[in-house]
C-alpha cells in the first residue's frame, strides 16, 4: 500500500506542476482571474497529494508497529 500510496504521490505532483504552469502561462493580465477549470484541477492535485502522503505515512507507521 506505501508503494501505491508514492506512486500517487508522484504522479499528483507532476500533475500539480503542469496545472500549475498551465496556470500561470494562460492567465492574462486582462482577464478577472485564474482559468476556473485549471484552478479546480489543481486544487483536485493538492488534495490527492495530500491524502496520498497521509496513506503513505499512515502504512509506514503501521507497518513498523506489527
Amino acid at each position: 500500500m506505501q508503494k501505491i500510496a508514492t506512486k500517487l504521490f508522484v504522479w499528483a505532483s507532476i500533475a500539480f506542476g503542469i496545472v500549475g504552469m498551465a496556470m500561470v502561462i494562460t492567465t492574462s493580465p486582462e482577464s478577472d482571474g485564474p482559468n476556473v477549470i485549471l484552478l479546480k484541477l489543481m486544487f483536485a492535485c493538492a488534495i490527492v497529494i495530500a491524502v496520498s502522503f497521509a496513506l503513505s505515512i499512515a502504512s509506514k507507521y503501521l507497518a513498523n508497529r506489527s
